[in-house]
């Protein structure tokens, strides 16, 4: 038993489909501007002072071998 698609419900369908889209929009935009605006004060902000580099001995005695 099947049911015929109206003209009612292509018409709500579509409303439907163009809310969710615009919703859609509407909340990557606003997440986008947030994610920048945490980018940009993180910028901003002051680096700390780095603390003192570890020693490093002068020669190493072996280096693992990396192949590609």
């Amino acid at each position: 038993m099947g049911t015929s698609l109206t003209p009612e419900f292509w018409e709500r369908f579509a409303l439907l489909l163009f809310a969710a889209m615009g919703v859609t929009f509407a909340l990557a935009a606003l997440f986008d501007a947030l994610a920048l605006r945490h980018q940009v004060r993180r910028a901003q902000r002051t680096p700390a002072v780095p603390a003192r580099a570890p020693h490093r001995p002068e020669t190493v005695d072996h280096r693992t071998s990396v192949n590609c």
